[in-house]
């Protein structure tokens, strides 16, 4: 990880924590102004919070720290009616923090320690590896999946399946929501998108990141290419590749390996290739989708066998077939450009050509229409 990343995203949570809490430290003045009676039971809570740690110190004394305790609670339950009474606004008073499990400190407390929140480990990622992987994901979701792309035509000798493209699709879009559904599911497989460019299977691997990550897991996004390359610089020690690369791999709750088949295939690639997919296999609660345009035969011709092994037996594999939507939409755009086209045409022909002679026509009938 660069430090330098880490010190400016902390700084960065630094100001959006304390802003949070200056809202919220405003409206309780403004309240307190309105309601008098909620800064007096303020006032007495703090005191006697004080006075219990006093007594535990002094002599833990079990009759006064009993006494102490039910004062706290009858002052708690009139405060609590009193915020009741004022409705939505009486929620403001609680800082309203970004991310609720670390409350925007980057830092979440594991027994006696302290480990960096799924929010900040995300933030890096983003920065250091997703990069433009993930720059899209508002609009990468399941709303915006449209199974209209996809043909109702079933064409064996075509697709070689006995179902359409359209319910080929709905299947596996099925199967991404028990993916992310069941995620922390030790029994939940990882997922195998292959078949031809242009079938969704990007979209589907964004679809199914941006649903996780509003769950708090995080999701690291590679090519294949890009990931394999990075692994050997780091090997070699190559300046500018972060010595926390391997452990992110390893460690981030989805890693997507995108156009798996697309880098030059070696020895020392297809080695770290299955160290990754092995190393991410023993460990159940962190999973793996890996998206090609190979398939299972082109990868058992390409892959060594324990790789391609380990994929079959370790993975749910979803066959995408159909017409490239790239071409589609292509199409569709052209189609409606030239429908554009042609109607801004004949508004320009009617009010060059048309228009003229009407106007001609009028004026010389005005007369006799008037009459």
């Amino acid at each position: 990880m660069n430090n330098s990343t880490l010190k400016s995203l902390l700084i960065e949570y630094d100001k959006k924590r304390i802003n949070a809490e200056n809202i919220a430290q405003k409206e309780k003045e403004n309240l307190y102004t309105e309601f008098p009676e909620l800064a007096e039971i303020d006032k007495k809570l703090s005191s006697l919070a004080f006075s219990s740690m006093r007594e535990l110190a002094k002599n833990n004394d079990k009759k006064i720290i009993e006494n102490l305790n039910i004062n706290i609670e009858n002052l708690k339950k009139q405060k609590d009616k009193i915020l009741n009474s004022i409705g939505e606004r009486a929620k403001k008073i609680v800082p309203n923090y970004e991310c609720k499990k670390c409350n925007d400190t980057g830092y979440i407390f594991n027994g006696s320690s302290t480990e960096m929140c799924s929010c900040l480990k995300q933030r890096i990622y983003n920065i250091e590896y997703n990069k433009s992987n993930m720059y899209n994901l508002e609009k990468q979701n399941f709303n915006n999946f449209n199974l209209n792309f996809y043909s109702d035509e079933i064409n064996k000798s075509k697709y070689n399946s006995n179902i359409s493209p359209k319910e080929n699709i709905k299947l596996i879009k099925n199967i991404c929501e028990n993916f992310i559904n069941n995620f922390d599911d030790t029994n939940t497989k990882n997922l195998l998108f292959t078949g031809n460019t242009g079938l969704g299977k990007t979209f589907l691997s964004s679809c199914i990141a941006n649903e996780l990550l509003k769950k708090g897991k995080t999701v690291l996004y590679q090519t294949s290419s890009v990931m394999l390359d990075t692994i050997i610089s780091y090997r070699f020690g190559k300046p500018n590749v972060s010595k926390d690369v391997y452990d992110y791999l390893l460690n981030v709750d989805l890693l997507i390996i995108d156009d798996l088949g697309t880098e030059g295939v070696n020895n020392m690639k297809l080695a770290e290739l299955f160290n990754v997919l092995n190393s991410r296999l023993l460990n159940p609660n962190k999973k793996t989708i890996i998206s090609t345009n190979l398939s299972l035969q082109n990868l058992f011709n390409t892959y060594d066998e324990r790789i391609v092994s380990r994929i079959v037996g370790n993975y749910d594999i979803c066959y995408f077939f159909g017409d490239d939507i790239r071409f589609i939409l292509k199409k569709w755009y052209s189609l409606h450009w030239n429908i554009i086209f042609y109607l801004i045409f004949l508004v320009l022909y009617f009010q060059f050509v048309y228009f003229p002679v009407f106007c001609f026509v009028l004026f010389f009938l005005f007369p006799y229409l008037s009459l």
